[in-house]
């Protein structure tokens, strides 16, 4: 009997069903040994002249592993094939005797030289061909989708609530909220969302402390007012000490815009300095208003008040950074009486005070040119210009082309509207200003805050020497 052509087939593990030609993964040459040459019986050259077995003839299978020509299949495929194969039962060893030649040698795959596969694949080791308990990494689904991706992570507020409506603050929102007495929720106006963007911005932090100087260089525009509206927003809607400074030397009346709690001025201050050492003795030469802004006054008799030097600027700002995140200066009309060099070389911003008048709008104007002349330009680039109107009514002057003409100058400009209680000239109450008085006080400290946390580190003093 002549024997069929010799052929390579795949050795499978004993006691399973063959594998399909086209499912062949690894390559015949890692399984260390030469085959013998079989028939289509599978009988060696040996064994065939004994057989007396009639086979009909059968075609001889295709070739088994990729060539030239044939496309190897996709890796989902191959991954799919490789967990069809099956091993041999634990403690079951290769056969004897006749049999043994056909039982593959063991092979290490795990060796760095074991030959690659065709196509340049990677093999993997005999104990990873089969059903593997975990996810395999090749079966095409995303990581996403395994168990451990799913409920791997911290549990988190926003898993294990319902995200809930914010009550309405205001208007017929607020009105229907509280009839209903709560199940009746129709969410936020919105202007609540504005507001409440605008408290966020108020809120940022501080490190260290923030010096705000508020100057006008003509007086009457409303300098000392915006001082103390804009220290009383900071310190009703944030939870940092907050102080205003009269640094006036001409009488000034920022202690009148609040209750008076204490008859101490800045002079005093400086004389005790040395026995100051907590918040509760700073607190004694304060007076504090309904929203929680101190005040430290100037001597407001002229016959008892002393020249405020820029030495004793400096010394008092040196105690009171110790004690409050925020600190305004309220400043004299003049840009150069003693104590003005020292609240510019210490200040981080500035707000600049302006009528929508052509004399209060020169007056602005010039205060930043003079800024600029005397090396504080990066003040005016941290400048607010804040136009506020002193009495009703329309203005004749084009409000919108003063806005754009400061604009182009300085950081940011608020237009704060004229407000009957503010005109008064008494105590300042936030509760009494009119809702777009407030608003606008509130954007106007919420553009001073958007300086906040560029202010850590920041180099104080003038940019060039003084001509």
């Amino acid at each position: 009997m002549t024997d069929t052509p010799a052929r390579q087939a795949l050795p499978w593990v004993r006691g399973t069903d063959p594998v399909d030609a086209d499912s062949a993964a690894v390559d015949p040459a890692l399984w260390g040994a030469a085959e013998e040459a079989v028939d289509s019986r599978g009988l060696t050259a040996a064994e065939a002249v004994h057989d007396t077995t009639v086979t009909p003839p059968q075609t001889p299978p295709g070739p088994r592993w990729p060539t030239a020509d044939r496309a190897r299949p996709p890796a989902s495929d191959q991954a799919t094939r490789r967990r069809s194969l099956r091993v041999a039962p634990r403690g079951e060893g290769p056969p004897s005797g006749q049999e043994a030649s056909r039982w593959p040698a063991p092979t290490d795959l795990s060796r760095d030289d074991a030959p690659a596969a065709p196509g340049g694949g990677e093999h993997r080791p005999v104990e990873q061909v089969g059903p593997s308990t975990g996810p395999d990494p090749d079966d095409g689904r995303p990581a996403s989708s395994t168990p451990a991706a799913r409920h791997g992570g911290e549990i988190g507020r926003e898993v294990l609530f319902r995200p809930a409506k914010r009550p309405p603050a205001s208007g017929w929102r607020r009105a229907v909220h509280r009839w209903s007495r709560g199940a009746v929720n129709p969410g936020e106006s919105a202007a609540d969302v504005g507001h409440r963007e605008l408290v966020a911005r108020v809120n940022q932090p501080i490190r260290g402390d923030y010096k705000v100087a508020v100057l006008a260089l003509k007086g009457g525009v409303g300098k000392t007012t915006v001082t103390v509206c804009l220290g009383s927003t900071f310190s009703c809607l944030r939870g940092d000490h907050v102080v205003a400074v009269d640094a006036n030397p001409d009488r000034g009346t920022l202690a009148s815009r609040i209750p008076a709690q204490t008859t101490a001025t800045v002079r005093h201050l400086l004389n005790d300095a040395d026995t100051i050492a907590r918040y509760s003795d700073v607190r004694a030469y304060t007076s504090q208003a309904p929203s929680r802004l101190e005040v430290l006054a100037y001597e407001r008799d002229p016959y008892k008040a002393e020249a405020f030097s820029e030495t004793d600027y400096r010394n008092t700002v040196r105690v009171l950074e110790n004690f409050y995140n925020l600190i305004l200066t309220d400043c004299g009309t003049g840009l150069t009486h003693g104590a003005m060099r020292g609240v510019l070389d210490t200040a981080d911003a500035l707000v600049l005070v302006s009528s929508p008048a052509l004399d209060g709008a020169q007056s602005a104007d010039a205060t930043l040119n003079w800024l600029d002349a005397q090396g504080y330009g990066h003040l005016v680039e941290r400048t607010v210009v804040v136009i506020s109107s002193a009495r009703p009514g329309a203005d004749t002057v084009n409000l919108g082309q003063l806005v754009a003409h400061f604009d182009a100058k300085v950081r940011a400009v608020q237009v704060i509207p004229y407000d009957q209680h503010l005109a008064e000239g008494s105590e300042v109450d936030l509760n009494r200003l009119s809702p777009a008085a407030r608003h606008a006080f509130v954007t106007l400290a919420a553009l001073v805050a958007e300086d906040f946390p560029q202010a850590a580190g920041r180099h104080h003093g003038p940019s060039r020497p003084r001509s």
